[in-house]
């Protein structure tokens, strides 16, 4: 029987930024690096337009958009899928790939990571992220090591799986780095104990 799923979030953002002089614009991401938004501005905008009535010394930054996303989670937690206009992410997490502290899958984790390589054969994509997370407890040098390995894990059986030379892989650990949810609450440690998997959406 299929969980529940619950859509979290939907959002299409056009943002205008100000830099007002002395000022710093810049934004730092929660996100690992290679997830950046990578969609550019459709419009020009005018900073001398008077309807933009810029408070003195003010100056506009660079337009920019934001991707669609769409963010659908299992009830249970158990699969975090998010959706823009550019690529997929799909985030397992740890609990249903893996034994407690452990990088070794068994035969149903493969056959879900399995149909996350069915959908990116369908998807025809070429470039394939996969990043490993933990939560906060125990050592940060040990999340990093684990993070990793499970990361390695889910890469091995990708690539079995698709058997594409075409493919090029990114695999990294992260480990307690960022977080999804508060790592105040077991609620909250199991989702960061994740593997998410990143493509691009077909422009066809």
């Amino acid at each position: 029987m299929t969980s529940p799923r619950l859509t979290l979030a939907a959002t299409l953002t056009f943002v205008l930024t100000m830099s007002l002089s002395g000022t710093s614009t810049a934004n730092p991401t929660d996100d690992p690096p290679g997830t950046e938004p990578s969609a550019s501005a459709p419009v020009d905008v005018d900073p001398n337009d008077p309807d933009l009535k810029l408070p003195d010394g003010a100056t506009l930054a660079q337009a920019k958009v934001l991707d669609i996303k769409t963010v659908v989670e299992e009830q249970s937690g158990d699969e975090r899928r998010e959706d823009t206009n550019t690529s997929v992410t799909l985030a397992l997490q740890a609990e249903v790939l893996f034994g407690k502290d452990s990088a070794k899958l068994g035969a149903e984790a493969k056959s879900r990571i399995g149909g996350v390589a069915e959908e990116i054969r369908t998807q025809n994509a070429t470039r394939v992220r996969v990043f490993g997370f933990t939560d906060d407890l125990g050592s940060s040098a040990h999340g990093d090591v684990l993070s990793r390995k499970r990361a390695d894990a889910v890469h091995d059986v990708l690539t079995q799986s698709l058997n594409d030379a075409d493919i090029t892989y990114e695999v990294r650990g992260y480990g307690e780095q960022y977080p999804i949810a508060d790592n105040a609450t077991e609620a909250g440690r199991k989702k960061n104990r994740r593997v998410e998997i990143t493509f691009p959406r077909s422009q066809s």
